[in-house]
């Protein structure tokens, strides 16, 4: 009876309601716990790897996965401009794969975040100015169609040693040297990606004028046999032309400022278009009189120095592209507006043209000031 008054009680029921069940010691609920976690997952269950086992590195420092939180740093005075590609491995990769990536991706403002949210595009940030589709906004990318070029004066270029300081994509310096017929003409920028694309513009461009001038020469030919045989001379001569255009134009990385590059080197013309306020941003009132000296040491006497100076409005819209352009911009002193004195009381030019007027009106963007100094 005993026994099976015990046996009913551990039995609560619903004839039995004021019976309680029996509670499990708080160690043998210990132990089922950890024999269940013990035991191997499902197949269905399993972790990858990296979860498992996640990288000491990541234990020790959180904030170090990918995209993780942070200052960003600031950007260096390095000839490299670019910033990484979009499509660059992250930090998370690496020993914690993609586990790593996804669950770094959480930590910081910088990461992409869980939740299936789309990571967002890194924007590109040209601290020198230097624009990968500079000509796309300003002019199409033929070459010619600056409007600028229909400014310059012939004799500034015509048979000339040039130098064409900040020259990009290379179009306007391909273009110079094309329309005036310079002797010889030197593109640099600080950005080798540039350059190279400034080497592939003028192969392009090249090519294309000599397989437009072999078709002008085919279709004489066909229709004028006797206006073909004195065309001959004139034709052969403009394909000497584009031959002799990878004589003439070169194009070289260097960093005008700090380079000792070409010091020995004499000009008779000395191009720098829309660039003084990127040198003036990321190296102050000292980089640009840096700038001026050195090109009056290049310029041969009675040389021509050419300047597309930027407003100090636009150098407002773009102090804050690095830490160091932010920190030259609260110290400049030398305002745009006090060029012309520098340049012709301190650094020697003996006078200044004004050529602005012959560009008002134009296409949006070259409605900037053009100063030509006479040394």
């Amino acid at each position: 009876m005993e026994l099976e008054a015990a046996h009913s009680n551990s039995r609560p029921g619903p004839s039995h309601p004021t019976a309680q069940p029996t509670k499990q010691p708080r160690h043998q609920r210990k132990a089922r716990e950890g024999f269940a976690a013990s035991s191997p997952p499902s197949p269905s269950r399993r972790l990858p790897v990296s979860i498992r086992n996640p990288p000491l590195a990541d234990l020790a420092h959180p904030e170090r996965g990918g995209g993780g939180g942070g200052t960003r740093p600031v950007p260096s005075r390095s000839m490299s401009t670019s910033t990484e590609p979009e499509d660059a491995p992250s930090a998370g990769k690496g020993a914690g794969g993609e586990s790593n990536r996804k669950r770094s991706s959480e930590q910081g403002e910088g990461g992409a975040g869980g939740g299936g949210v789309q990571k967002r595009k890194k924007k590109e940030v040209f601290i020198y100015g230097n624009y990968r589709n500079y000509y796309g906004y300003r002019i199409d990318r033929n070459v010619g169609e600056d409007p600028r070029l229909e400014a310059f004066n012939k004799q500034w270029f015509e048979n000339k040693d040039c130098l064409d300081i900040g020259c990009n994509q290379g179009l306007v310096t391909i273009g110079l040297a094309m329309k005036f017929k310079c002797r010889r003409i030197l593109g640099v920028d600080i950005d080798s990606g540039l350059i190279e694309t400034a080497k592939w513009n003028l192969r392009r461009i090249t090519r294309q004028d000599k397989v437009a001038t072999k078709n002008a020469k085919a279709q004489e030919s066909s229709n004028s046999p006797s206006q073909s045989s004195r065309e001959v001379a004139p034709e052969l001569s403009n394909e000497n032309k584009h031959h002799n255009l990878f004589k003439i134009v070169s194009f070289q990385r260097e960093n005008f400022v700090e380079s000792l590059d070409g010091c020995s080197e004499q000009y008779d013309t000395v191009l720098c278009l829309s660039v003084t306020k990127w040198i003036h941003l990321n190296w102050g009132d000292d980089g640009l009189v840096t700038l001026f000296v050195k090109i009056w040491r290049l310029l041969r006497p009675g040389g021509v120095f050419i300047m597309e100076p930027q407003p100090w409005t636009s150098y407002k819209r773009n102090r804050l592209v690095s830490e160091v352009a932010k920190v030259n911009f609260n110290t400049i002193c030398i305002y745009p507006e006090k060029f012309r004195e520098i340049l012709l009381d301190k650094i020697g030019f003996r006078s200044v043209e004004l050529i602005m007027d012959r560009l008002v009106g134009t296409v949006t963007g070259f409605d900037r000031p053009i100063e030509v100094y006479h040394k």
